[in-house]
């Protein structure tokens, strides 16, 4: 269905765009993921489903954990598509005669028609590469996701930090896509194998070998690289804070699923996880990345930066319960990845609506919201908005009773019924710490006053123009600030529901991913 409607998106672009609105544009790419997320659930119920249906002549292999996977990025992606219907003014774009044809307004706001295409790319590779079942498919399915990001990030072609980020963000991500290649062919070289069933198969009946073994290791290092696992994060940073904030909410939530989902899978396909070097690799990166995501954040004053590496520390939980793969560990890692992936969503929505309520306050066409003081005081502006990204911090913090605090319980639990005593310790350390990082955020929100214009001003001249990520100041906005749409009022208000009253009901959740867990281990 979305490489259907991918198909149909590169027609009625080409042919259509000159007299359609781009925003309807995105928001028949919207319906179309909608239709797509009933279908894959429909299809659950399909005889045969739980053992695996081969497709294209077992390139690709359909059960419950793909199908189901498949729903959840569905809606999230139709979640951050209705996110950037109102990503920019568009009398603040002064694009150029040639790119002026994919640029329409709909109620004073511009919408890239390009846009919604490119994320109908993204969302085909996350979902091709969840069902790989091949070594060929899989690489086919990484480039094909990270192609689609990479032209995201660089999108809004008049923002020269956007420009630069994506350029790095290419440049980089190839050379993971690289190592990915490498190990594959070495794989390959030394098995004649490209299928997983077939690595399964040798892995189960023969002895470790060395040179297979480093072959499997540099894909994974690849793995983590995709998803800014430490020691591999270094990028992440620049780039999530360069790009616009509407598209740094689709790289940092869209990929990492897909990625994650599919080293859950590739290892169980393969029994990777009976391999001590693959084990001890996941558990080297996750204390690293609990350690550099929390200590790197607290000296962040940029809020994209901070949240960047707070999303670094919430990977060392994932690779965490990856590392301990059992059913405990796996339900615990689904549960944490679908309600830190809403809870991410929900910062950034909420983050955007700052940047409306800002208006010509905002420091960047493209990302308003940068500096975590430009927060002070929006409380006492927008009680709600103030609140509902309070309680997704404290979610994030791991504080009782949000939906956080289970995700980090379940992981921890696992942890240490597996033995691994010291990573659970330097989890709960790192999650007291990393609390200081996001009640600042918090406190300024909360507690400070709210700035006068002159010190906005002053923000301006002083902070950002010494920033060389940041060169797009908002001088040409004028007048009041924008309203936020009801769309995004209830998402952000049902996602904080979802947070906050999560105790009261958690059996739909923990009975889905639990159901999801034995069909992986048991079918």
């Amino acid at each position: 269905m979305v490489l259907f409607g991918v198909l149909t998106m590169i027609l009625a672009i080409a042919l259509f765009s000159l007299r359609i609105p781009a925003i309807y544009f995105n928001r028949i790419t919207i319906i179309l993921l909608l239709f797509s997320a009933l279908l894959s659930y429909n299809s659950l119920y399909m005889n045969n489903i739980g053992s695996g249906v081969g497709v294209f002549g077992g390139l690709f292999q359909v059960t419950t954990i793909t199908q189901s996977i498949d729903v959840f990025i569905y809606l999230l992606g139709a979640l951050v598509l209705l996110l950037s219907e109102k990503a920019n003014r568009a009398n603040t774009l002064s694009f150029n005669k040639l790119n002026s044809t994919l640029v329409n307004k709909s109620k004073g706001l511009s919408v890239l028609a390009e846009y919604p295409l490119i994320a109908l790319f993204s969302v085909l590779g996350m979902s091709s590469l969840i069902s790989s079942s091949d070594l060929i498919s899989m690489f086919l399915s990484i480039e094909l996701q990270s192609f689609a990001v990479y032209i995201l990030a660089t999108i809004y072609r008049e923002s020269e930090s956007a420009t630069s980020a994506g350029l790095k963000y290419f440049l980089l991500g190839s050379l993971s896509s690289a190592l990915i290649l490498l190990g594959s062919s070495l794989l390959y070289s030394f098995t004649g194998l490209t299928s997983f069933e077939g690595l399964y198969m040798l892995c189960s009946t023969t002895e470790t070998n060395t040179a297979i073994e480093i072959s499997v290791l540099l894909i994974m290092v690849g793995l983590l690289f995709k998803v800014s696992a430490a020691p591999f994060h270094n990028w992440a940073p620049d780039v999530y804070d360069g790009v616009p904030t509407v598209v740094t909410t689709w790289l940092t939530t869209m990929p990492k699923i897909a990625f994650l989902v599919f080293i859950l899978e590739f290892q169980g396909f393969t029994q990777l996880a009976n391999w001590s070097s693959w084990t001890n690799l996941l558990l080297i990166s996750s204390l690293l990345s609990l350690l550099i995501g929390t200590i790197g954040g607290l000296a962040q004053y940029r809020i994209k930066r901070l949240l960047t590496y707070s999303t670094i520390s919430h990977v060392g939980f994932l690779l965490l319960a990856l590392a301990i793969n059992n059913e405990e560990s796996v339900e615990s890692f689904l549960f944490y990845l679908i309600q830190y992936s809403l809870t991410n969503i929900n910062v950034f929505f909420i983050l955007v609506a700052f940047g409306y309520l800002l208006g010509s306050k905002g420091l960047s066409i493209y990302s308003p919201i940068q500096l975590i003081n430009q927060l002070k005081g929006q409380f006492k502006v927008n009680p709600l908005l103030g609140l509902s990204l309070a309680i997704c911090l404290f979610s994030m913090a791991g504080i009782p009773p949000l939906v956080g605090f289970f995700g980090k319980q379940m992981v921890l639990y696992a942890a240490t019924h597996n033995g691994n005593f010291f990573l659970a310790f330097v989890a709960i350390l790192v999650s007291v710490v990393s609390a200081a990082y996001y009640l600042r955020i918090i406190k300024v929100i909360h507690f400070d006053p709210v700035p006068a214009p002159s010190a906005l001003s002053l923000i301006k001249t002083t902070e950002i123009s010494s920033d060389l990520n940041v060169t797009e100041t908002n001088n040409s906005l004028e007048g009041s600030s924008e309203e936020l749409s009801t769309s995004s009022s209830l998402v952000i208000a049902t996602i904080t529901l979802l947070l906050i009253f999560f105790i009261i009901n958690p059996t739909p959740l923990l009975n889905s991913v639990h159901l999801i867990t034995l069909n992986l281990f048991y079918w």
